[in-house]
């Protein structure tokens, strides 16, 4: 087994000169799924690769499990099942994005087992992916995960590039 890559990132920011709301606090980052964790400059759409809804990673996903990479809630559930919103305690605001261009695909990419205001924990089944289904239209199973409010992290740091278990730690966020 190869030896795990590290890759720090610093996430865009606006004004870095005004750091108030940055209280120094780690938090912990986890995997999505089963699968190869990739930096989020290497997903295959420019609007997440080049980071316009925020600082994130993805996952090749090797099965259809997708769990909460973070503890928080429910805030959204896009009606197309394609994207799960969750906000933490601390109000980062994260982006479970299932496949690239899932969105419109003729039936639903994704079968979402969590409601909206639903608390969920790192590990907690958030949908069932139909990976044949998405292959099947020609799409791209990778899971991107975004954080959408990337202003308020100072940084995002992955500990971890490559294969992986759903809810296996490969980062964090200094906030």
């Amino acid at each position: 087994m190869p030896v795990p890559k590290q890759a720090v990132v610093q996430p865009t920011v606006l004004d870095n000169t005004d750091t108030k709301g940055f209280s120094g606090t780690k938090k912990n980052l986890f995997s999505v799924a089963d699968g190869e964790v990739v930096s989020i400059e290497q997903v295959n759409d420019p609007v997440f690769s080049q980071k316009m809804m925020g600082e994130g990673f993805a996952v090749k996903p090797t099965n259809e499990i997708v769990v909460a990479p973070v503890d928080g809630e429910i805030v959204s559930i896009f009606p197309t099942k394609h994207a799960i919103g969750i906000k933490t305690a601390d109000g980062i605001e994260v982006l479970v994005h299932m496949g690239i261009e899932t969105v419109s695909m003729t039936k639903p990419a994704s079968r979402v087992v969590v409601n909206d205001g639903q608390k969920v924990k790192i590990g907690d089944t958030l949908a069932i992916m139909d990976i044949e289904a998405i292959q099947s239209e020609g799409k791209d199973t990778t899971i991107i995960v975004v954080i959408t409010n990337s202003e308020r992290v100072e940084s995002l740091t992955l500990e971890k590039l490559g294969q992986v278990t759903k809810a296996e730690k490969i980062g964090h966020i200094e906030i």
